[in-house]
């Protein structure tokens, strides 16, 4: 929502009171710090009637376009269209953030409303008739209005997201269409709220510290004090990541690495009310009629239509080629670890999937005398980001300056305003790193406002990073391992996709790219991280303040590449996975079939009856990732050859930085991704930086 338009708000909008008789926080101006949102005041009493004042005022500014006598132009429509029901785009970003961060019963009762709500407003835009034809006019006549590059994005994606969202069907069809989109958005909740709900439903209590013998002391300590918290005696463990990760790799315990292994690898695949098998088939099903409704053969197509790789026979190309250069690697890198674990101790012919982590890393640290056990003191959250802003400042020139004045919602957010090196606010800056229960597992990129130009005024977004790390204990600050080093700082290159955008519409600023674009800068971020340049000015060890030292720092890159393709060949199967539910008629697909078909691991391990990938496989069920995984190892071909060029000119160079900032962080989606790159780089990718940075391919 424009500022401009907060500060105009009506007196009726402003003395708005919600059903319980307050006044409603999202309804009238913030009077916040930046206009960042209340959280302190929100309930959640307070979205209904604020999305439906949103839909009304929505629905208003569509018919006053509709209605409009004046011949359809690009500034009456389309500008129009672009910032009609900004309320609508406020309110729900502030809910749908919430849910996947402090959600309760309550807020998930909410989003399923409000979903069925959105739904329907939506619907009822973009299969009107009369607005479309308007579009379309403007859309018919596009050569001769000489438009500048941003515009005539902006035209063709209106254009293209009536025609993609059934825009030239038959009325009959259109109703059709409404129903599946009705369905498709409550079933995706359903799945995530499964999830969620399984994950926080396992914890595991041990009294007898016999039974822990090889977890480190970090992870001994944060299960005591979990323990403590529920007030129970002795250790605590679940399926967060900081808890299951630490158990499945040191676990001298067997049985208790099994038991988590099951608990992880059946969230929402036990027969009880949170099973996802139905949901799962229910949503490739709709995604795929869905898709031939509208013209398609399946749901991958009618996706990648809009992506860098644009059909389906590209990406199944790319996994296969992948596949390829992985699988040796990976059979090579399965026989060392086995080999490994028979010496020491075990006595199968084949390692089970709980044991490959535990024996893996006993090998890496005889391999290369390093574990997180080793690392950790040396990445204090504190420091990271630290670290992680003096990087920034040192490539762009940008500045941070904590406030501790923002409303959040939870004592664990840190906030921080977001300054260029000209002085001018570029961002607010919201960091939430620690697991509870009402916060969604994993680590993500949102905002809660986006950029635009009101104007001559630059709206500047807010931004939101959240991650799941071990918490502080009672003597420790917050200690990452060096993966979630990686981790935050990838999630920090998907922030700086916002933080520098530079657009006049929010439909096309910050990380409004083609999904298999968008982890370019997230990624690229990531290659900063084992640089011993950058890692010297954060990486010191949280008692003595001693830098990590070089010898480290060298076992640090040259275990870079252990197990490399046994990674590549994880992410591969998620990947075919993705693209077997979604790139044919799933009809009479089950979640065995797909999988027994697609999880190129399989060869690797005993198969583990009563396992599934797919039932908690939120990015593609419940997120933005349907057919659409593929992006990950897709990225890492453009952001390897993309840092390649920082790596030629010294990796911490204001030049490139800038040139990248330019060409990439700013533009947002304003032109085809491959023009970017290929602005930016001088040509288009090429894959043997990412290749070779993988371990897959030696350099002669």
């Amino acid at each position: 929502m424009k500022v401009s338009k907060i500060l105009s708000m009506s007196v009726a909008c402003l003395l708005t009171v919600s059903a319980v008789g307050q006044q409603n926080p999202l309804m009238e101006a913030y009077n916040t710090p930046f206009n960042t949102v209340p959280f302190d005041k929100v309930k959640v009493e307070h979205f209904m009637p604020a999305i439906e004042d949103a839909m009304v005022k929505g629905k208003a500014d569509i018919e006053a376009i509709v209605s409009n006598k004046a011949k359809p132009d690009f500034k009456n429509t389309i500008v129009a269209l672009e910032h009609a029901g900004e309320d609508v785009g406020r309110v729900s970003k502030v809910l749908f953030n919430l849910n996947s961060m402090e959600t309760t019963p309550e807020i998930q009762k909410t989003v399923q409303a409000v979903s069925a709500k959105l739904t329907d407003y939506r619907n009822d835009i973009s299969l009107n008739p009369v607005l479309f034809d308007k579009v379309k006019k403007i859309y018919d006549v596009r050569e001769s209005l000489k438009l500048n590059t941003e515009d005539a994005m902006l035209l063709e994606k209106t254009y293209k997201g009536f025609v993609r969202n059934g825009a030239l069907l038959s009325e009959d069809k259109k109703n059709v269409l409404r129903e599946i989109n009705k369905t498709l958005s409550e079933r995706g909740l359903r799945f995530g709220e499964n999830v969620l709900k399984e994950t926080n439903g396992f914890a595991k209590y041990i009294e007898n510290e016999d039974e822990l013998k090889g977890l480190p002391e970090f992870a001994l300590t944060a299960a005591k004090e979990a323990a403590k918290k529920d007030g129970k005696e002795g250790w605590k463990f679940t399926i967060q990541a900081p808890s299951y990760g630490p158990v499945m790799q040191y676990a001298d315990n067997r049985e208790l690495r099994k038991e988590m292994f099951f608990a992880f690898n059946t969230r929402a695949y036990k027969e009880n009310e949170f099973n996802n098998t139905q949901i799962i088939k229910d949503l490739a099903k709709l995604r795929y009629e869905k898709a031939v409704l509208l013209g398609y053969n399946t749901w991958a197509d009618y996706i990648l239509e809009e992506r860098m790789a644009n059909t389906k026979q590209i990406v199944m190309d790319f996994l296969d080629n992948l596949k390829d250069s992985a699988i040796p690697v990976a059979k090579a890198e399965i026989e060392e670890v086995t080999a490994y674990a028979k010496k020491n101790g075990f006595e199968g012919e084949q390692l089970e999937r709980w044991d490959f982590s535990y024996y893996a890393e006993k090998l890496k640290k005889e391999k290369f005398a390093i574990n997180d056990e080793v690392l950790k003191p040396y990445f204090s959250l504190e420091n990271t980001i630290d670290g992680l802003f003096k990087l920034c400042t040192d490539l762009w020139g940008i500045t941070f300056k904590k406030n501790e004045e923002i409303p959040t919602w939870h004592e664990d957010v840190m906030v921080y305003e977001v300054y260029d090196k000209d002085g001018s606010l570029l961002a607010i800056w919201y960091g939430d790193y620690f697991p509870r229960p009402g916060k969604r597992a994993g680590a993500w990129n949102n905002t809660l406002r986006d950029q635009w130009m009101e104007g001559t005024e630059d709206v500047r977004p807010h931004v939101v990073n959240i991650c799941n790390f071990s918490k502080p204990t009672a003597d420790k600050p917050a200690l990452l391992t060096f993966g979630e080093v990686e981790t935050l700082y990838h999630e920090f290159g998907h922030a700086l996709h916002n933080i520098f955008a530079k657009g006049n519409y929010s439909r096309l600023t910050g990380t409004s790219v083609a999904w298999d674009f968008v982890e370019l800068p997230s990624q690229l971020m990531e290659n900063f991280v084992s640089e011993p340049k950058v890692l010297a000015t954060f990486a010191k060890h949280y008692e003595t303040g001693e830098v990590i030292p070089q010898e480290l720092v060298n076992k640090i890159n040259e275990s870079s590449t252990f197990l490399s393709g046994l990674t590549t060949m994880r992410q591969l199967a998620f990947g075919y996975i993705d693209m077997t539910w979604h790139g044919n008629n799933p009809e009479g697909y089950s979640v065995e079939g797909v999988e027994e078909k697609s999880d190129v691991t399989r060869s690797f391990y005993p198969v583990v009856e009563g396992t599934s990938i797919s039932s908690s496989f939120s990015h593609i069920f419940a997120g933005g990732y349907s057919a659409g995984y593929y992006s990950y190892k897709w990225s890492e071909v453009l952001d390897a050859d993309a840092y390649a060029m920082f790596k030629q000119n010294g990796v911490v160079n204001k030049a490139v930085a800038q040139h990248f900032r330019d060409h990439i962080l700013s533009k947002g989606g304003t032109q085809h991704p491959m023009e970017l790159f290929k602005n930016f780089r001088g040509r288009e990718p090429k894959p043997e930086a990412m290749l070779v940075r993988s371990g897959l391919l030696k350099m002669p």
